[in-house]
């Protein structure tokens, strides 16, 4: 029982640290994460995020590798195939609960620009 809590703790612990890192998120990390509903590999995230934002937000690859490196070692995604020319990602369960935070504050930041528009025109 007490190596139960403990886990608990230690998963909230680590859960609160991740926010605090990633919430608000950078628009490259959140296009990221977004391509990970399905694994892809690097090549693919730069295609999607391409796709996604109509061209608006292109992606190098040294932002991507960069980007994607720094959240497998945070827990935020895994790599779910590796072979010799592609190492393909997946969002991992952590990752998710980082986007359904972004995504409740982008939702908060859109309907107050909604209730506000009028006083900018």
């Amino acid at each position: 029982m007490h190596n139960e809590l403990a886990k608990q703790v230690n998963a909230l612990s680590t859960m609160d640290k991740v926010l605090k890192k990633y919430v608000p998120m950078t628009e490259t990390a959140f296009y990221i994460l977004l391509s990970l509903t399905i694994p892809r590999h690097g090549y693919g995230i730069i295609k999607h995020v391409d796709e996604l934002s109509e061209g608006r937000l292109r992606l190098g690859s040294g932002t991507v590798y960069g980007t994607l490196t720094k959240m497998n070692k945070d827990g935020l995604i895994v790599v779910f195939a590796d072979d010799e020319r592609r190492t393909v990602y997946e969002v991992s369960d952590l990752g998710k609960a980082v986007m359904r935070a972004e995504i409740s504050r982008l939702k908060e930041l859109h309907r107050n620009a909604i209730t506000s528009e009028e006083e900018f025109v």
